[in-house]
């Protein structure tokens, strides 16, 4: 088996099953905290997070143990100091081992407050009702796209970040329209829009992106995060002219209307921010027209490496002179839209290719957290390049452009282990590129850029681009290892987070660590030949398995006969597969967590016949939990599953006591996938909150645990890990935020670290 490192490039001769990536010396053991001391890294200063709700048997009370405050270990958790808990301002207890309380006298006009033991009380907190609270929002108003086809809007993923430095976190929120697509669905889209919102409701902006950003899960992610270290959050995403920023003042009016800066060189070749660049069908016919009447001009053409003329290219007898005339080019591309592509795939209808941008400026935008008011705005990088023809859209079976090119990821990252970058990627099937940004608070500087470089095709309208090397001497491994979503995490225990990029990793550094690679096995579509693990849908990072060092990875694969595994375990750092198993399928989903308190780690699962698997790779049977999204809810530190996607309401499971909520009048998000907004420890103990819309997207309905618990941790926001994934958990495929150390029931507290950040 071999892995492609900037270390070494060579073929590595080991056990047959399970090596990939080149191993390195490992520099932590069991008993030594897991993924690498924290440093002084920045993450926000929060204030105490109080939250009470009303529950049959009294007042529940949750609040935050903040990193600062930890002074050591227990057994059952981390020592910190005690705190005092009032009642209408009268002192009821002294809690020492949680940072939660049941007040049985407490009912719902009661208003609390705690104070670590001698230190200062926290702001007031009046009970909830029930065990939840709705944020109101500001639905907008319903649309027609051009083709006459009218939409509604549904609130979608969900952010946090403390915009106004205030301690508390502010609730951004993504709108999606009904039409919302797939990057591979013909048809226009409604317009996407951003919001800010305090935890009252009350509305802070909006930002629309307009109409030259698409709708759907790979279009949009937004990152919110403090940048520069001012103690308030930023916003950063693509943007596009017509994006424009509408302020409210306290009342709800809007204050002002304000479109995206357009760079001087757009505006001098007369881009305007009334420039819509999406295309009819009649629009795309005539882009193909004059593609083609390029054709010999083409860069690929010119150098040899693609068929001279498109007769060759699509198998037909020659009849044109080059450079095609208009007249030419048009009957070609007939004969590709109604004869070609169909032969292809009956699902290539080209004729009713609609609402998509495969032309015009892209742009990165950074926003005032707090105003929504525009701090930069810079050229997206990279650029799109073309339609899609580099990129593989036409030469699979099913012709798709805009598709491959228009793939984007999104996620904060401490790659120096002290200040928070922001790192953008577009692409993973073929051209895979990331590009990393460090904000100063007036201008973004790239700290480093990625590029596979393009994978070579010998026909752009017939090839099979997937799985072959980029141009690229460093990176050319990493096409087609991407997956839907990315993790930031310190795999390596040098204090400095890597790039998680599926079945690849980017070193702190933009170096490349290791691409993973492993023989195909019998029975599959070429026994015996080294193949990258490939594209899955959902990755999980974190310690999986505590009794052997460092954090583990858990991956899926759609590679079916052409993937040497469906799911697989590996090991961080190096890429090695510890276990995993050929299906010859498209594995589509899989989830880790302790489900089973008996067995050491998490455990870890995936359907198409995977099973459930202990981490330690041993198969425990084949019927699995639900694999959409896990929450840490219970009180025993095990980990629980929201199920529930398109029109069923969302149910939190435990694989034991069965469900423990039913979150009426609320669904998830994004069809199948059936996303909460958001699971985050926004306020509280270290569980997590769930947080869903309602119905009618009338509100973002927040749902807390109110089992007791009597373990003692810090804030989960303060681990820069954590902290970093609940940033990217909105980026495309949702996929839960996990720790820098093992979180489970069985727990060594002697592993967990102990925050040595800086809180601005």
């Amino acid at each position: 088996m071999r892995a492609w490192n900037r270390r070494r490039f060579a073929a590595l001769a080991v056990a047959a099953v399970c090596l990939v990536g080149v191993p390195l010396p490992a520099s932590a053991a069991p008993g030594a905290p897991a993924g690498g001391g924290h440093g002084r890294v920045q993450l926000e200063k929060l204030d105490r997070g109080l939250v009470v709700a009303t529950t049959t048997g009294g007042a529940f009370l949750s609040w935050r143990l903040l990193g600062h405050e930890v002074t050591g270990r227990t057994s059952s958790g981390m020592k910190g100091p005690g705190f005092e808990v009032y009642r209408d301002g009268r002192r009821i207890a002294t809690v020492t081992d949680s940072t939660n309380y049941l007040d049985p006298a407490g009912t719902a006009g009661s208003t609390y407050q705690v104070a670590p033991v001698r230190g200062r009380k926290s702001a007031p907190a009046r009970a909830w009702s029930t065990t939840h609270l709705d944020l109101p929002l500001r639905k907008p108003a319903d649309g027609v796209t051009p083709a006459g086809e009218a939409y509604t809007y549904s609130a979608n993923d969900l952010s946090v970040g403390d915009v106004d430095g205030d301690g508390a976190y502010e609730y951004i929120v993504k709108w999606d329209p009904s039409n919302s697509k797939d990057v591979s669905q013909v048809g226009y889209t409604g317009n996407v829009y951003i919001d800010a919102y305090e935890l009252d409701g009350t509305p802070l902006y909006r930002i629309d992106l307009g109409v030259n950003v698409r709708a759907g899960a790979h279009y949009t992610q937004f990152l919110v995060y403090d940048f520069d270290g001012d103690g308030r959050s930023e916003l950063m995403f693509k943007t596009a002219p017509g994006t424009k920023i509408i302020r409210y003042d306290r009342s709800g009016a809007v204050r002002s209307e304000r479109f995206v800066s357009l760079p001087r060189e757009d505006v001098a070749k007369g881009v305007t921010h009334a420039d819509d660049y999406r295309m009819s069908a009649a629009d795309y016919f005539e882009h193909l027209v004059t593609m083609f009447q390029g054709w010999h001009d083409h860069p690929e053409v010119e150098a040899g490496r693609w068929p001279a003329t498109l007769e060759q290219a699509f198998g037909i007898a020659p009849a044109y002179t080059y450079p095609l005339s208009r007249e030419d080019a048009t009957a070609l591309a007939n004969h590709f839209v109604d004869v070609y592509a169909p032969a292809r795939s009956a699902r290539n209808q080209l004729r009713n290719f609609a609402g998509f941008i495969v032309d015009g400026p892209e742009y990165l935008t950074v926003f005032e957290g707090a105003t929504g008011r525009e701090l930069q705005t810079v050229r997206y990088e990279p650029g799109r390049h073309d339609d899609g023809l580099m990129w593989g859209d036409y030469a699979m079976a099913r012709i798709e452009p805009g598709n491959r090119v228009d793939r984007f990821l999104a996620t904060v990252a401490y790659l120096d282990g002290r200040r928070p970058s922001a790192v953008f990627a577009r692409g993973y099937y073929t051209r895979s590129t990331l590009v990393a940004y460090d904000w100063d608070g007036r201008r973004l500087h790239k700290r480093w850029y990625v590029d596979s470089g393009w994978t070579p095709m010998t026909n752009p309208f017939n090839d099979s681009p997937h799985g072959r090397d980029g141009t690229d001497p460093e990176f050319r491994t990493l096409t087609t290892q991407g997956f839907h979503s990315l993790s930031s995490s310190d795999v390596d225990g040098d204090g400095k987070q890597e790039i998680v990029y599926g079945a690849a990793t980017i070193d702190h550094d933009g170096s490349l660590l290791y691409s993973s690679f492993a023989p195909l096995p019998e029975g599959s579509a070429s026994p015996g030949t080294q193949a990258r693990l490939g594209h899955g849908d959902a990755m999980h990072v974190t310690d999986i398995d505590p009794t052997r060092p460092g954090l583990e990875i858990y991956t899926v694969h759609e590679g079916a006969a052409g993937a040497p595994y469906g799911h697989a375990m590996r090991d961080a750092k190096t890429g090695q597969v510890l276990f995993g198993t050929y299906s010859g399928r498209d594995t589509g989903r899989g989830m880790v967590g302790d489900i089973l308190p008996e067995h050491a780690g998490l455990e870890a699962w995936a359907t198409t016949g995977m099973g459930l698997w202990t981490a330690q790779g041993q198969k425990l049977g084949d019927t699995i939990p639900g694999t959409n999204q896990s929450i840490r809810w219970a009180a025993d530190l095990s980990t629980q599953i929201v199920d529930g996607a398109l029109e069923v309401t969302p149910t939190i499971q435990d694989h034991r006591r069965g469900t423990l909520l039913t979150a009426a009048n609320t669904l998830t998000n994004n069809g199948t996938k059936g996303n909460p907004g958001l699971v985050a420890d926004i306020f509280g103990d270290w569980r997590e909150e769930l947080l869903l819309r309602t119905a009618d997207s009338s509100a973002i309905r927040i749902h807390l645990s109110t089992e007791v618990t009597t373990h003692k941790l810090y804030t989960l926001m303060h681990d820069p890990q954590y902290r970093a994934e609940v940033a990217r958990q909105q980026t495309t495929y949702n996929q839960p935020s996990y720790t820098s150390f093992h979180l489970g029931t069985g727990t060594d507290w002697a592993r967990v670290p102990v925050p040595t950040a800086s809180y601005r």
